[in-house]
């Protein structure tokens, strides 16, 4: 794929991510989450590859913060389910390999970040590892299940090839 053709699917992925934030993200225990994200990310992977997938998570949480609509559990939440998601793809091409590697990244692999690293060193408080777990799985099997059902049809509709 082309560079060019690359970084447009990139910003028309950023752009679904930050448009629709305000409208799907919600507070599920003491997480904000969104599961747009996570419908982006296995999107991102599929069509760009890891690295592409990872930037778009970065851009987006960041975004969110700004906005007010995520916290920085965002980054661990949407950076490592990306890219797990684009590794997972790359080496199997298949989309529901792609969409598990994003479920264990933000699902069991992001909360344990999060609560290790990102809330007591950069948020300043404790939030125990069980308490994220739900949320993030939560937000991340329905996205992923979306990104599955959008890859779907794009492809049947002769959108897009991967």
């Amino acid at each position: 794929m082309q560079h060019t053709r690359k970084v447009a699917y990139a910003v028309i992925l950023t752009a679904i991510g930050v448009a629709l934030a305000p409208y799907t993200s919600f507070p599920v225990g003491i997480a904000k989450i969104n599961p747009t994200q996570h419908f982006v990310n296995v999107l991102g992977a599929v069509l760009l590859g890891p690295w592409w997938a990872t930037l778009i998570a970065a851009v987006i949480g960041t975004l969110r913060n700004a906005m007010g609509v995520g916290t920085l559990l965002a980054f661990p939440g949407g950076m490592i389910g990306a890219l797990l998601s684009g590794i997972f793809f790359r080496l199997s091409h298949n989309i529901y390999v792609g969409a598990t590697g994003e479920m264990i990244g933000t699902g069991l692999i992001a909360p344990v970040v999060s609560a290790l690293f990102i809330a007591p060193v950069l948020m300043g408080k404790a939030i125990p590892l069980l308490a994220l777990i739900p949320s993030f799985l939560g937000s991340t099997v329905a996205g992923s299940i979306l990104g599955i059902l959008a890859l779907n049809l794009l492809k049947r509709s002769d959108i897009i090839e991967f």
